[in-house]
């Protein structure tokens, strides 16, 4: 049996932020509820992170006018602390995203294993829109953080 080639997605921003809030941003389950969206008619409903090698993350992502949902997890497999987070998705897929200070800007390249169900295109213009909704909002938010990582 011939194993088929996996392809692999990456999306990418620069986020108008120093790198601390990117990554306090992109870890913190309340952050991750204000911009884990694609378009304004979903939202996620609750995020719990275990930010740590071994630990899961959940995020409850759902249309706003209740038709349908869904639950996006996964597991850490290895957690560089404002570097790099590399995880297995529940279905078995791979992701990995990065965090590049310059300056104070900060660039996030998100890579992924496309799943089977829906074109290449779809899942990149998808994960896209919420990496931008990310930058959105992590660039208007208060700096409220420590930077005592």
């Amino acid at each position: 049996m011939e194993q088929q080639e996996k392809t692999t997605i990456t999306v990418q921003a620069t986020i108008a932020a120093p790198l601390e809030k990117v990554w306090k941003c992109w870890t913190s389950p309340e952050d991750i509820v204000r911009w884990n969206h694609a378009s304004d008619d979903w939202h996620t409903t609750d995020a719990r992170n275990d930010l740590w090698p071994g630990g899961r993350f959940s995020y409850r992502m759902e249309a706003k006018d209740g038709s349908i949902g869904f639950d996006f997890w996964g597991t850490y497999d290895k957690v560089t602390i404002l570097e790099c987070i590399e995880s297995t998705l529940g279905d078995g897929r791979k992701m990995m995203v990065s965090f590049s200070p310059a300056g104070n800007q900060t660039e996030v390249v998100e890579s992924f294993e496309a799943e089977g169900t829906n074109p290449v295109e779809l899942q990149r213009a998808g994960w896209q829109a919420i990496l931008d909704n990310f930058k959105k909002v992590t660039e208007t938010s208060p700096l409220e953080f420590q930077s005592s990582l």
